[in-house]
């Protein structure tokens, strides 16, 4: 029996580690089911230490290699010198050069951050959430960024979440680093994914962040220090919100229509 084509799925984050912490199991499912995957990171220099970690982690996920926007963190300075933050660049140039990768690469689905900012609320993930839904709607508009290349409409767009009642033990672990917990209502999440068979590769793909991991206080470096058992409890469920109206093509929970 012949089954539709799958659904193809571009991650969209803020920065190298937040692909493989909030998607990671979702990337690595569709890859392993044959469908096209891809990440877009909207810091970091392509020639900075983390896009090499982040090539890795990507080919731990089946995501292609790196398409690194280039902007500076908000909060540090060496990840693009000379270059704007991605909280003060130009609005309208980020949304152009997303625009561009989206109509390259046509995805069916779109997964990005949710309008917290994934449990901290970093700046650059409150950013990177309100490029995205801007640059999913232009991309379907033949008259916005021509320059950009044929209009690409997705079919869905999803934000990667934190449930109020699926924190769990990771609440208390950023508290005790002293980083402020903002899950979101169980009401708010459409779709959460059990990765538990992709579980392995995105553990690779965390680990891949080598410089996160060697933290204390970032969560990969969190991950690296608890026993196996915990950690995966914590790994194996990722959350979304669909944040488009209409009958989705694709769904992240469904690798087949």
């Amino acid at each position: 029996m012949n089954h539709p084509p799958l659904p193809s799925l571009l991650g969209v984050f803020a920065h190298p580690d937040d692909e493989s912490l909030l998607a990671g199991g979702v990337l690595a499912r569709h890859h392993a089911a044959g469908a096209r995957t891809a990440v877009v990171t909207a810091t970091w220099a392509p020639d900075s230490r983390r896009a090499a970690e982040l090539a890795d982690a990507l080919g731990a996920l089946g995501a292609g290699t790196p398409c690194l926007l280039g902007y500076n963190d908000a909060r540090n300075p060496e990840a693009a010198p000379g270059r704007p933050r991605l909280v003060d660049a130009p609005l309208d140039e980020v949304i152009g050069r997303l625009v561009a990768r989206i109509r390259d690469f046509r995805p069916d689905i779109v997964v990005g951050h949710d309008a917290v900012g994934q449990l901290t609320g970093h700046p650059d993930h409150v950013r990177t959430h309100q490029i995205t839904l801007l640059a999913v709607e232009a991309a379907g508009l033949a008259h916005l960024y021509p320059e950009a290349g044929p209009p690409w409409q997705p079919t869905s767009l999803y934000a990667a979440t934190h449930p109020e009642s699926g924190v769990g033990r990771l609440g208390p672990l950023l508290e005790e680093v002293g980083k402020t917990i903002l899950a979101v209502p169980d009401s708010y999440v459409t779709t959460s994914v059990d990765v538990t068979p992709w579980a392995d590769m995105k553990w690779r793909a965390i680990l891949a962040h080598r410089g996160e991991v060697a933290r204390k206080r970032s969560l990969p470096g969190i991950l690296a220090r608890l026993a196996e058992a915990d950690r995966n409890r914590i790994i194996q469920t990722e959350h979304f919100t669909r944040l488009t109206a209409g009958p989705a093509k694709g769904d992240p929970a469904q690798l087949t229509p």
